[in-house]
């Protein structure tokens, strides 16, 4: 069993490199090389009394209509700013960042538009000219630029750049979020980023109309998003990354082409712990509500993040973690917390914006201020929590309601896709994630809304498990958490997942937005029936066996009526086979039902070609006992012991009886040979 489980991944793995490889590479958000903080920094607070220095326009009537309607002890306050700021303050928010000279200083923003004209300028000059390699993200071009480049030119791709300063406050005075707007009218990557700026603390404003993210937190030890929003951007609402000490409050973010809230590659602070069980997190996330994006929540390596208390809705998945993209520290994804969150209602499909071309436009004649989503990568509508390659996520006491495919989706990411091409890493994900205690298919009134499924699981890996009332699921039968965390029941180990989900997956990564490059073949672009890959598949295959026995069952076993029993019940499981194919029946008795029927034809027909063809006869028995193997593991128990799913044997033993068939129904029909001991019935004749 141990040589087998070396050579599965020997013999599979290079032959889905190069589709996987092609699909997924192209699409990494690369930074420059980073290294985690040394986690020596902690959570900033928030420092009350007077800003130290102030950003504001200069239109007093303007001032006043934006404030009218504030509480009067907020106007008053914000008309005694104004009045401090016309006389000393700054009118952009990169000069009051260009002021600061000492840690710990804070910055109050106004009410007001702020568009931050001269950051918009051409680059020019050096500038102009940088020595940087370039890249692609979905449909951005921008330059990997290093720290020292970003202090030369921070207005290449920043709006407004905090660079290396540390404990640095900056917060809007108005009465909500809305009041002070930092835009940048899709002229820059971001509206705002902070650099090794340990101990950010932004708050209180609205970052939007970016070519990439609001807000992008980078290699920072201690930040704090505190009731911001961010929205309307190519990719990211907020966008933290190699950071440490990390949290995100009362936020909101919507309009999003990728994640409203990224946590990537958070401080890998628990890798190599075995528990579910950690000292502490890197990232906290409470009391945030991200909708209307692609995904509400994603992290590529969003490692140790906790995220609790949050309600990710109306997006066309709730939230996703992975371990896909290469370049990506803290790889694969690991120690995850999601409790206490509302997920629910994630059905938007925005790819119709790529097939109508309305992605093709410039970005700002797009209309994403009107509610237009260019989704930046494949993601599959209408799904809650999709965990791509994580391992040691616990998912507990969610609500997770209301969804058109899955509530939660699990799938196996090898590590050839994130760039390392070891066997011995190619299953080390997607081990060891705990769905147990949600609420599944109830709002949290109590209203009833269900999920099409409560599970979708492509097979592939090792202690994974959920919760006894997680039905219907895909497959049926699903590992059961034990009450203690780390128990489980009827668990399996498979080195890869199901074939068919495998070939589903393979087919719908081919998405690209910068090409407009929508797959055909795949549900979650909008292919129907016989347009799935999964039905043309199945369609593919049952059309070869229907033949091929056809032709074997004419030539040789058309006499026998148990042989043509078999067959006829070898024929219905192929008319079911192709029924689960559709999708509607994936979760239903129909798929095991179909394996057992094909398992009896198989059967039947070995057992009528043992007289005159052993060897081929003994390979259908075969065939037959694995495909009722497989009906077994897809409707009664996974079977533990098997690296495999039967259904990657089905298909391999299936491989070598057709050939065989094709080869024995081409031959003359032949009598079986008589008893030993019996005379031919000539010989007796002449005996006698």
């Amino acid at each position: 069993m141990r040589s087998l489980r070396k050579l599965v991944p020997a013999l599979i793995v290079p032959a889905l490199a190069a589709v996987l490889l092609g699909a997924g590479t192209a699409l990494a958000h690369e930074e420059r090389e980073l290294e985690f903080p040394d986690g020596s920094g902690s959570v900033p607070e928030y420092r009350e009394g007077e800003p130290d220095l102030l950003v504001c326009k200069t239109d007093p009537d303007d001032f006043a209509e934006r404030i009218a309607d504030f509480p009067e002890e907020l106007r008053e306050r914000n008309l005694e700013l104004f009045d401090r700021c016309l006389r000393e303050g700054y009118r952009h928010l990169q000069e009051a960042v260009d002021a600061v000279e000492e840690p710990g200083t804070s910055i109050a923003m106004l009410p007001g538009v702020y568009e931050e004209e001269p950051s918009r300028a051409e680059p020019s000059g050096e500038c102009a000219a940088l020595d940087a390699p370039w890249s692609r993200f979905g449909v951005t071009d921008y330059q990997i630029m290093t720290f020292e480049q970003h202090l030369q030119c921070p207005h290449n791709q920043n709006l407004v750049a905090v660079l290396g300063i540390e404990g640095l406050q900056i917060e809007g005075t108005g009465a909500s979020p809305e009041d002070v707007v930092l835009d940048a009218g899709y002229t820059r990557l971001n509206a705002l980023r902070a650099d090794l700026a340990n101990g950010v603390y932004l708050a209180n404003f609205t970052a939007q109309r970016t070519l990439f993210n609001a807000v992008y937190v980078l290699a920072t030890d201690g930040f704090v998003i505190d009731r911001l929003v961010g929205r309307w951007n190519e990719e990211y609402g907020f966008l933290t990354f190699a950071s440490d000490h990390g949290l995100y409050t009362d936020c909101e973010a919507y309009g999003n082409g990728d994640s409203g809230i990224y946590p990537g590659s958070a401080s890998d602070i628990n890798a190599g712990v075995d528990s579910y069980d950690v000292d502490r997190y890197a990232i906290e996330i409470t009391g945030c509500r991200s909708h209307h994006n692609m995904v509400g929540y994603s992290g590529t390596a969003g490692n140790s993040v906790w995220v609790h208390g949050n309600e990710f809705h109306h997006n066309q998945a709730g939230a996703s973690m992975d371990s896909v993209f290469p370049d990506h520290p803290g790889l694969p994804q690991n120690h995850a917390l999601f409790e206490n969150n509302l997920i629910h209602t994630n059905n938007q499909n925005y790819y119709r914006y790529v097939k109508d071309g309305t992605c093709a436009l410039p970005v700002a004649d797009r209309g994403y201020e009107d509610g237009v989503v260019c989704p930046a990568v494949s993601m599959p509508p209408g799904t809650g929590i999709i965990t791509a390659g994580g391992n040691w996520n616990l998912f507990r006491d969610n609500h997770v309601y209301g969804h058109q495919r899955t509530g939660f989706y699990l799938t196996s990411a090898p590590a050839f896709v994130r760039g390392e091409n070891a066997l011995g890493k190619q299953a080390d994900t997607s081990h060891r994630n705990r769905y147990a205690g949600n609420v599944l298919g109830k709002s949290e009134t109590g209203e009833s809304r269900p999920n099409k499924l409560d599970v979708w699981w492509d097979g592939q890996g090792k202690d994974n498990c959920w919760q006894s009332d997680a039905a219907p699921s895909n497959p049926p039968v699903l590992p059961e958490c034990g009450e203690q965390a780390g128990v489980v029941s009827g668990g399996s180990h498979r080195l890869v997942g199901e074939p068919a989900k495998m070939a589903h997956q393979l087919v719908c990564a081919e998405y690209d937005i910068g090409s407009a490059t929508v797959p055909g073949g795949c549900d979650w672009y909008g292919a129907r029936g016989i347009e799935r890959v999964e039905m043309q598949l199945a369609l593919a295959v049952a059309v070869v066996l229907a033949l091929v026995g056809g032709v074997l069952w004419w030539r040789h076993l058309r006499s026998s009526v148990p042989a043509t029993v078999a067959a006829a019940l070898g024929v219905a499981g192929l008319v079911l086979e192709i029924m689960g194919a559709t999708g509607s029946y994936a979760h239903t008795v129909v798929v095991p039902l179909a394996l057992l029927l094909l398992g009896l034809w198989w059967l039947g027909t070995g057992a009528a070609l043992r007289g005159t063809h052993p060897g081929f006869a003994a390979v259908t028995l075969l065939l037959g006992g694995v495909t009722l193997l497989d009906a077994v593991d897809k409707s009664v128990l996974l079977i533990p012991w098997l690296p495999l799913s039967p259904g990657w044997l089905r298909g391999l033993v299936g491989l070598v009886w057709v050939v065989w068939a094709v080869a024995v129904a081409a031959r003359r029909p032949q009598a079986a040979p008589e008893p030993a001991g019996r005379p031919a019935p000539g010989r007796a004749k002449a005996d006698a």
